[in-house]
C-alpha cells in the first residue's frame, strides 16, 4: 500500500503545559526541514494533539521513513490511511482494503482500538470496535481476535478525518532542536565529539561547532573529514555553522616554550578559550565536548578540572560516563563511525607528549602559561578574527 500520510507521535512534549504549542511548532519546523531531503512534496500540519506529514506527490517511502527517524521530538510515527468521508460504510471499506493490502499473510491475531474524538459520529468506540472486528473475521477467516496480546493492533481515529493505521515505527525521542538554546561543540575528527553533538542536540539544543586546524601539520583532507562529520550530525541537529580556526601558531608557541608533559593540557585550555570567545560572539550559552573520564590523559578528573578553570560558561560533556564501546555503538547508529576512523589526523593527535601529565596541578599549569601569555593572547585574537565559517547541511 502506498501510504500518503504519516501520523507523528511525540513523548515529552505531551507533558508540557500552556506552552506546549511552542514545542509542537518547533517539531513541525524540524519535520519540514527533514522532509526537504526527500524527493517529492510534503505538507506538515497539526490538529489537536496530532501532527501529520502528508505526501502531496509521488515519493520514496523508505527515504521518507529514514528522514522522519532523524527528527528529535518524534517518539514514534505511523504510516496511515486517511479517509475523508465520515461514515461507517467508508470506514468498513477502508479497513478491509488496509488489512488486505498491508498484511499478505492473514494468519494473525488482532484487536481493534477505536478513538472517537468526534462525538457527533454515531455509535460508541466499543460498538465500532465490535462491528469492525466482526467485519475482519468474516472477510479474513484466517484471523482471530486477541484483546490482550494481539499481533496487530488496528487503530481507528475518528477526528476531522478517519485515520487508520497499525504500524508503529520508533523515532529518536528527545526534544525538538531549537527549544533549549544554543551551544558550541568542539568538533574534532575523532569518534567522540560527533556523538556528543548528537546527544546534546537530542535535548533540543541548537548546535554550532568549532574545529581547530593546524596546517601544514594537518591536511586539507583532515579538514574535509570534519566537514563531513558536521554534515552527518546536521542530519539530526539541523544545519550547523562550523567555525574553522587556524591553530598552528598557538600550537607551535606552546610546543616550543612550555613543558612537553603539559602540552596537551595547555593546548586544550587555549582551545577552550577560543571556543568560548566564538561561542559568546554567536550567542551560544555553553560549550560541548566529547570527553569521557579516564579515556586519555587529558580526560582524567584532574585534567578536566584544570581545563574547566579557563571557562566562564558551562561545559556539557554528555559522554562523561560512557565507555568507548558505548560511544562507538552510537556513532555507528548515527552514521559517523566510518568517517571518524578515516586515517586523517587532527591537531590534537599531531603534537602529543610521550609522557603527558595525568594529574596536573592548576597552579603549575598557570605558571607555565605565563611564559607565553602576552604572545598567545595576540594569537588568540588573530585566530578568532580570521576563522573560516562553513554552513554544513544534511544532504
Amino acid at each position: 500500500m502506498k501510504f500518503k500520510s504519516f501520523l507523528i507521535k511525540y513523548g515529552e512534549i505531551g507533558c508540557k503545559g500552556k506552552n506546549r504549542f511552542m514545542f509542537e511548532d518547533a517539531l513541525i519546523k524540524q519535520l519540514r526541514l527533514a522532509m526537504e531531503t526527500v524527493e517529492g512534496q510534503f505538507r506538515v500540519s497539526k490538529e489537536r494533539g496530532r501532527i501529520y506529514v502528508d505526501a502531496e506527490s509521488d515519493y520514496d517511502y523508505d527515504d521518507a521513513v529514514a528522514a522522519i527517524k532523524t527528527v528529535f521530538g518524534v517518539h514514534s510515527f505511523s504510516p496511515m490511511v486517511r479517509v475523508e468521508e465520515k461514515s461507517m460504510d467508508a470506514i468498513n471499506k477502508a479497513v478491509v482494503e488496509y488489512i488486505d493490502t498491508v498484511y499478505e499473510d492473514k494468519n494473525f491475531s488482532f484487536k481493534v482500538d477505536t478513538r472517537r474524538a468526534d462525538k457527533d459520529f454515531p455509535g460508541t468506540s466499543e460498538t465500532i470496535n465490535c462491528d469492525l472486528g466482526g467485519l475482519i473475521l468474516d472477510t479474513f477467516p484466517e484471523t482471530h481476535v486477541d484483546v490482550h496480546k494481539p499481533e496487530v493492533m488496528l487503530k481507528v481515529e475518528i477526528r476531522n478525518n478517519i485515520n487508520i493505521y497499525s504500524i508503529e515505527i520508533p523515532g529518536p525521542g528527545g526534544m525538538p532542536v531549537g527549544t533549549n538554546g544554543k551551544a558550541m561543540l568542539l568538533l574534532s575528527g575523532g569518534i567522540d565529539s560527533p556523538v556528543a553533538g548528537y546527544m546534546i542536540a537530542k535535548r533540543g539544543v541548537k548546535i554550532e561547532a568549532v574545529y581547530f586546524h593546524a596546517p601544514p601539520y594537518t591536511s586539507e583532507r583532515a579538514k574535509q573529514k570534519v566537514i563531513d562529520l558536521a554534515t552527518k550530525v546536521a542530519r539530526y541537529s539541523g544545519p550547523i555553522n562550523l567555525h574553522i580556526v587556524n591553530f598552528t601558531d598557538i600550537q607551535m608557541l606552546i610546543y616550543e616554550k612550555c613543558p612537553h608533559e603539559e602540552l596537551t593540557i595547555i593546548m586544550r585550555r587555549y582551545m577552550m578559550r577560543i571556543a568560548q570567545e566564538i561561542a559568546k560572539n554567536n550567542e551560544n550559552l555553553a560549550l560541548i565536548t566529547g570527553e569521557s573520564i579516564g579515556q586519555v590523559a587529558s580526560q582524567t578528573v584532574q585534567s578536566l578540572v584544570t581545563t574547566d578553570a579557563v571557562c566562564e560558561m558551562p561545559v556539557f560533556r554528555p559522554l562523561i560516563g560512557f565507555d568507548k564501546q558505548e560511544i562507538i555503538d552510537i556513532s555507528e547508529k548515527i552514521g559517523t563511525f566510518e568517517t571518524s576512523i578515516e586515517p586523517y589526523e587532527d591537531c590534537c593527535t599531531i603534537f602529543v607528549a610521550k609522557h603527558p601529565v595525568t594529574k596536573p596541578l592548576l597552579e603549575k599549569i598557570e605558571k607555565s602559561e605565563k611564559i607565553i601569555a602576552e604572545e598567545a593572547e595576540k594569537m588568540v585574537a588573530t585566530a578568532v578574527a580570521t576563522k573560516e565559517r562553513i554552513l554544513c547541511k544534511a544532504k
